[in-house]
């Protein structure tokens, strides 16, 4: 058993009783349970892995461990993710054509099962506050085919001065003490203290300040942490219900897999026990603490704006695509099967800096934010020549495709080291690379020899 902190153990002894947490406490002790989601915006989702033992409710998810070096990986067909993680995004339900923000989005474990559950339709805005941590969400995002994601890397109050009143639905999965990760995160343990809790529950509060700025009337707002900590959780929820006026929302889960919210840790607030707790005891995965929550219809709803004035000498820094860009990317995409959502490119389309792409909404050259990516870029305008992007390969791996090379075991490997690859392909130009008929990228033939374009910073 880890060592954990005395004053850990006094506290949940107090909270539990002598025997919960003495089970709360061996489980703590035993092995991290590993899970995976498949991918539903993905053509191919002929797996290797068993899929013997499903996690409860979630749709296409399974326990059992994958490697980064998989096929299934690199194609975005899976996600590694912790399985009571995978809940917060499931209680969200999001509904194709719906606005949704994920405020603390990296890695994107709940992000990609948002864009899965939108198809394509309505808007993610998943942003992340570290810069290197968000670079991490976009490539996830990438490899997962979601088209139609705004990835930022902002503070939350920042992101209200263009967002006021305008989602539907907000997840805040927030930082927090992380006392339900202690088993898979032992260096949790050591961070933790009382002193920390309490840190974690004032940045908790004023991330939930930002986040209800941002709701419309009406509108619901997932709060989870992976802690264990009433601070944390009921007492967090509980100052949302007094503070803005949100109603608690019950969670529909069987009752065998969830301990309800605690009323006694928060001022007897009766409501709380629509919320949920998972314990590591229940053997579903790690701890996790979940709450859906609506805000009151009464609230005046604004849409996307910007506060800032544009200079007169200010150019436009986006252009439509012209006659002649048209005609190159055209070359290229007509060879492909395109989804719905990318079909009608020729209008949609949006060029910066040579880059081609569908935004997922209109931002203009006043809107001051850090944004990594808007909706899905096709590929690079060059001279005289498109080059079609990863994240295009991607996308098109949500439809049965003819023009794709099936690799050999070593030759998937040479793909992924960036190297390049001799065929029998009786064809030129740009072709989808696979292996084990999951799509990994792009590559060019030209005599027989396949140029490598899977991405320098995605290579083994």
């Amino acid at each position: 058993m880890p060592k954990l902190p005395e004053d850990f153990i006094k506290k949940y002894t107090k909270l539990l009783g002598k025997q919960k947490a003495d089970q709360l406490f061996n489980a703590i002790s035993e092995k991290s349970k590993n899970a995976y989601r498949i991918n539903s915006l993905k053509e191919n989702q002929t797996l290797s892995y068993s899929q013997s033992e499903k996690i409860p409710l979630i749709p296409d998810a399974y326990y059992g461990k994958i490697s980064g070096k998989d096929p299934e990986w690199v194609s975005g067909t899976v996600y590694s993710q912790e399985p009571a993680a995978m809940f917060p995004a499931f209680f969200l339900e999001a509904q194709p054509g719906e606005k949704i923000l994920d405020l603390c989005a990296a890695p994107g474990g709940k992000s990609t099962a948002i864009g899965a559950q939108l198809k394509g339709q309505g808007l993610l805005l998943a942003n992340e506050i570290s810069l290197s941590r968000a670079k991490i969400l976009r490539e996830n995002l990438e490899r997962w085919g979601v088209v139609n994601a705004l990835i930022t890397s902002e503070k939350p109050e920042k992101l209200t001065k263009y967002f006021s009143r305008y989602f539907d639905k907000i997840l805040v999965d927030a930082p927090c003490s992380g006392e339900g990760m202690f088993r898979k995160d032992p260096q949790a343990i050591e961070y933790w203290s009382q002193d920390y809790v309490i840190f974690c529950q004032q940045r908790q509060k004023e991330i939930l300040s930002a986040a209800v700025q941002m709701l419309k009337p009406g509108g619901e707002l997932i709060y989870s942490t992976c802690t264990f900590a009433p601070e944390e959780n009921e007492q967090v929820v509980s100052w949302l219900t007094k503070t803005f006026g949100f109603t608690i929302l019950p969670l529909k889960i069987d009752e065998q897999y969830i301990d309800h919210g605690h009323p006694e840790w928060s001022e007897n607030n009766i409501e709380l026990a629509k919320t949920a707790r998972f314990w590591p005891t229940a053997n579903i995965g790690e701890g996790q603490y979940v709450a859906k929550l609506r805000l009151d219809e009464k609230i005046k709803e604004q849409t996307f704006t910007s506060t800032s004035k544009k200079s007169k000498h200010q150019k436009k820094s986006r252009t439509a695509l012209t006659k002649s860009d048209v005609h190159l990317i055209a070359s290229i995409l007509d060879k492909f099967k395109l989804p719905s959502e990318i079909e009608n490119w020729q209008v949609k389309c949006q060029v910066h800096n040579n880059h081609v792409f569908i935004p997922a909404i209109n931002t203009n050259s006043d809107i001051h934010l850090k944004i990594l990516a808007n909706g899905v870029e096709l590929g690079i305008l060059k001279k005289k020549r498109f080059e079609p992007g990863h994240q295009l390969a991607m996308v098109l791996a949500g439809q049965k495709q003819n023009r794709v090379v099936d690799l050999s075991s070593n030759n998937y490997l040479k793909y992924l080291h960036g190297e390049t690859i001799k065929t029998d392909l009786n064809m030129n130009g740009f072709i989808l690379v696979s292996f084990k008929n999951l799509i990994l990228g792009f590559g060019k033939v030209s005599n027989h020899i396949i140029k490598n374009y899977y991405p320098k910073g995605l290579r083994i």
